[in-house]
């Protein structure tokens, strides 16, 4: 969803007919069984996979505890409210979140230092195996699912990527966790395993980016941009590969068994 500004309230316009094409962000508010859990500001689109995303990378519920989900649009933003067992609500008031998050904060509105740097699972180990050429591949593939950024310019995006298929999920927004759980969500709602392939990110490798890959059991995730160091330890800590492309070679900053040389053995 975009909207188009005249070039008058940009910097950087070429001819006073002309027009760029802005990214719509809105509030997004998470309701969990009538009550806000968080509000997060994100692309108004795939809503359904956010709602879904976040619920499972925040830990709330799992995929199959998930029942109505319905997205109501307001004055002043949109509702994603999800019903869950009564048995969860103290899951969600561990992790309630109790501000607006910025788009550039996926940890933004938690309460504790404590759930910022929350335990993470132990990836149990699959045979998944990536040459450095199909990581690149994927990180390249990725340029392709992009309509949003390659209207506005403005956007990250995370995709999935499988042996022998390449691509064949990615979501966009204005946040890189939302992209990410946006993914997420969109794996879970199409019945495919994350632990089944990779995924690639358009941006950064944050704490919040590894957490949200182990969660969701993905056991490698590739970006165009270098990890922080904690970021490194946590995935170090739970089993996952992390890998960037730098100056177009693949570097590998944990788990690096799953990122070989030769032909891939994944099938």
């Amino acid at each position: 969803m975009t909207v188009h500004t005249p070039p008058s309230r940009l910097v950087a316009a070429s001819g006073p007919e002309d027009f760029r094409a802005l990214p719509e962000e809105v509030p997004v508010a998470l309701v969990y069984n009538g009550s806000t859990q968080a509000v997060m500001m994100a692309t108004p689109s795939d809503l359904e996979d956010f709602a879904v995303g976040f619920t499972l990378t925040e830990g709330i519920a799992k995929a199959d505890e998930i029942g109505d989900l319905e997205i109501v649009e307001h004055g002043t933003g949109i509702e994603a409210r999800i019903w869950l067992p009564e048995a969860r609500s103290g899951a969600l008031d561990a992790r309630r979140r109790s501000n607006v998050g910025p788009v550039g904060c996926g940890l933004c509105g938690i309460d504790s230092l404590d759930q910022a740097l929350r335990p993470l699972p132990r990836l149990p180990e699959t045979a998944l195996r990536l040459t450095r050429a199909e990581a690149r591949q994927g990180l390249d593939e990725l340029r392709g699912w992009q309509p949003l950024h390659d209207e506005t310019h403005a956007v990250h995006a995370a995709g999935f990527w499988q042996p022998g298929r390449g691509v064949v999920l990615a979501r966009e927004d204005v946040g890189r966790h939302n992209a990410l759980d946006k993914l997420i969500g969109a794996l879970a709602r199409a019945g495919i395993a994350a632990s089944a392939g990779a995924i690639v990110l358009t941006s950064r490798v944050s704490v919040e980016m590894v957490q949200k890959a182990v969660m969701a059991g993905c056991p490698v995730l590739l970006a165009v941009s270098s990890p922080t160091a904690h970021a490194v330890r946590l995935a170090t800590d739970a089993g996952l590969t992390v890998a960037t492309a730098a100056r177009g070679q693949i570097a590998v900053f944990s788990h690096p068994h799953r990122i070989i040389d030769g032909a891939s053995d994944a099938s």
